[in-house]
């Protein structure tokens, strides 16, 4: 009912033409400048030069949420508003340029459109710095758009893992357990639609289970069994209200994907070693939850910037040739070609 390898190219809707590319300067991977973890260091550093300037709101930037720095933004302290959109300026020219160079890869020719997804995306200054990004491709002369992700990041990372099911698995079906696997929160939720969906417009998320894992520090396998307490809350859930659930789990991981389901790289920020042979995440997910509705369950499992990049698969019928970012602990990437229907 998942297709039949992961991190597969050829999706029903889409060909992902790449993914993970991991993109160097002389000062590492580029990827690294515009991520949730480059804003905040940009936000510490603009506050240590200020000093007595930077107001009394502005604490150190790993101690401020998202919610506090939007009302930074539109509050009275002035000096803390004044740091604030030094560090969206700094981060949108970084943003900027980092788009440049993956519009320079081969793999990103033809693009027309980058979506901008990721944690830093749900904030007011994660939109202001998109956008200024946007205006900042248009002053260099790149006819592209750059757009914020149309859905809840939380939301984006579990409705792509549709575009990963064969065809018609939703045709006999109420909906099905998607899991977005990230260097910070572990997110799963039942996903449905209507049956005549292909693309995934009516797509929502009936139920979500959230756990930020990086708070508690787990180990692998206490990170993997938690995951797999979840999927079974879902499951049970799911049989209280009646849903028939597809016998399927729709994966999104950091890291290139092994058509067998192994992680080959780039899975560093998770909890413990998830990379290599000797570990197949496809396997381990499938001990802790063997059965849906009383059938055996198939995995679909692909990188997590792919499957949030495919939530927007419906809203991308226009064009060719698109691609996405997701801001998050660091820069996830992907482009795709849109099949024709």
């Amino acid at each position: 009912m998942a297709l039949p390898y992961h991190g597969a190219a050829d999706l029903p809707a889409v060909h992902v033409d790449s993914y993970n590319l991991e993109l160097r300067d002389a000062e590492g991977f580029i990827g690294d400048k515009a991520s949730g973890r480059a804003f905040r260091a940009l936000l510490d550093a603009l506050r240590k030069d200020a000093g007595d300037l930077a107001g009394n709101d502005l604490n150190p930037a790993r101690d401020i949420s998202k919610k506090e720095m939007d009302a930074i933004l539109t509050g009275d302290d002035l000096g803390a508003a004044a740091i604030l959109h030094g560090a969206i300026e700094e981060f949108a020219q970084n943003l900027s340029a980092v788009a440049q160079r993956f519009l320079r890869q081969q793999a990103w020719k033809g693009v027309q459109r980058i979506v901008v997804g990721g944690g830093l995306r749900r904030s007011r200054v994660g939109e202001i710095a998109i956008l200024r990004a946007a205006l900042l491709l248009r002053q260099a002369d790149i006819d592209i758009d750059m757009v914020p992700l149309n859905h809840h990041p939380d939301e984006a990372g579990l409705l792509g893992g549709l575009q990963l099911l064969a065809p018609d698995v939703m045709r006999d079906h109420d909906g099905f357990i998607a899991i977005d696997i990230g260097g910070t929160n572990l997110r799963c939720g039942i996903v449905t639609l209507k049956p005549s969906d292909k693309l995934g417009n009516t797509a929502e998320i009936a139920r979500l289970l959230h756990w930020r894992h990086r708070d508690e520090r787990p180990g692998r396998e206490e990170a993997l069994d938690h995951l797999g307490g979840m999927m079974r809350e879902l499951a049970a859930r799911a049989t209280r209200h009646k849903w028939h659930l597809a016998p399927v789990v729709a994966v999104g991981c950091p890291g290139l994907i092994a058509g067998d389901g192994w992680i080959k790289r780039g899975a560093q920020n998770l909890p413990g070693n998830w990379e290599g042979e000797d570990f197949n995440l496809t396997e381990a997910l499938r001990e802790r939850l063997p059965r849906i509705d009383g059938h055996s369950i198939s995995i679909a499992l692909h990188n997590d910037a792919v499957v949030q990049g495919l939530s927007e698969v419906w809203r991308m019928r226009d064009i060719k040739c698109w691609a996405v970012l997701t801001i998050g602990t660091g820069l996830g990437n992907a482009s795709y070609t849109n099949v024709k229907a």
